[in-house]
């Protein structure tokens, strides 16, 4: 079955630290580049960070950039999101993504992170 499946969510006080993992099925993982994205309540979904097929290219946005890493491991296919110093404003349900062609997509289910003390 063609899947992505994040874990790693959950609740973390501000300044705390949680790492996301996305694991893929189904499909050959290490020929597609990988994103993180996330979508908070109300607000639309945005990229957080992209890696690329091999892993030697990475792309963090400015709102995470020197809090979040992201990083594979194509013999595990997983992609993880390490996430530090976590702010409220962070507070999302963050999903991968896999880029299969131009125009093809396919996402997690999501898993919810909450920064709150």
């Amino acid at each position: 079955q063609v899947q992505l499946v994040e874990s790693g969510g959950g609740l973390v006080q501000p300044g705390g630290s949680l790492r996301l993992s996305c694991a893929a099925s189904g499909f050959s993982f290490s020929n597609y580049a990988m994103s993180w994205y996330r979508q908070a309540p109300g607000k639309e979904r945005e990229v957080v960070a992209a890696i690329t097929s091999t892993g030697d290219g990475t792309i963090i946005v400015d709102s995470v950039k020197g809090r979040f890493t992201i990083s594979r491991d194509n013999f595990k296919n997983t992609v993880y999101l390490q996430m530090n110093n976590l702010k409220p404003e962070d507070t999302a349900v963050y999903s991968c993504k896999a880029a299969l062609s131009p125009t093809t997509f396919l996402w997690g289910q999501g898993t919810q992170v909450t920064v709150s003390s």
